[in-house]
């Protein structure tokens, strides 16, 4: 049996260091949401200026998100954007994670921007919309699910081609699919509580002036099962039986 190629990670930022030194980077809380070994990975930091190879050297993309801003355009960014272009014409499998989400909705010609009504952020509800009964990563959840929220960007109108699957009360874009095998969510499914709460605890040392509110989201995080298992399912359905 020929050698499966590998998925490509496509780190573009990093977990502030109290989450990372507690549950990993971006890359590690990828591999152990998507069920994936290292050897199975290859990890592409963009911002330290590492670049992948061709689309076609890899059985599928995983995007991760970042503190940056797709709006600010940086070079590491527009160079992953077109990249990302390219992978989409040759039908190489991706599942983008929150600045994931957004910037291949922004490299297909959607509007990425802040959101008008702030950042969301917590544990919340997602609903499913009615095209998800019909998908086959989403036609066997739940009508509504929790995901942990952290952004404040936004996909605000989404490309022609995507087909949008899910929204929350404040943002009406949470899940998009485009064609057959490409999948993008603005929540993080490889969150774990634990993780939202290092999140918080960073944010709060930060901007001290918010703490009782950030107390107040942190009572409100838990665990998301249901969103977590779909990077794992993608992959598993997408990328390794494709290369098996």
């Amino acid at each position: 049996m020929a050698r499966s190629l590998p998925v490509l990670i496509l780190q573009t930022g990093d977990a502030p260091e109290e989450v990372s030194q507690a549950n990993g980077n971006y890359d590690r809380m990828f591999l152990a949401a998507a069920g994936l070994r290292p050897e199975q990975a290859t990890v592409v930091h963009l911002p330290s200026g590492d670049r992948p190879q061709a689309p076609g050297a890899y059985g599928g993309v995983l995007i991760t998100g970042s503190s940056a801003m797709v709006t600010d355009r940086l070079p590491w960014s527009e160079f992953a954007a077109g990249w990302l272009r390219q992978a989409m014409a040759e039908r190489v499998p991706i599942f983008g994670v929150c600045y994931g989400h957004q910037l291949l909705a922004y490299a297909m010609g959607g509007e990425v921007d802040y959101h008008p009504g702030g950042m969301e952020l917590g544990t919340l509800d997602i609903e499913l919309l009615p095209a998800a009964g019909q998908d086959p990563l989403l036609a066997s959840l739940t009508q509504g699910f929790p995901v942990n929220l952290i952004h404040s960007q936004t996909v605000l109108t989404p490309p022609p081609e995507a087909v949008v699957l899910a929204r929350s009360q404040r943002d009406p874009h949470q899940i998009l699919r485009y064609g057959e095998n490409t999948i993008t969510v603005q929540f993080h499914p490889e969150f774990t509580a634990e993780v939202m709460h290092g999140f918080l605890r960073s944010m709060t040392e930060e901007q001290p002036e918010r703490e009782l509110e950030l107390a107040r989201v942190g009572t409100g995080i838990s665990g998301t099962p249901q969103s977590r298992d779909l990077m794992a399912t993608f992959v598993n359905r997408y990328i390794l039986r494709k290369g098996s």
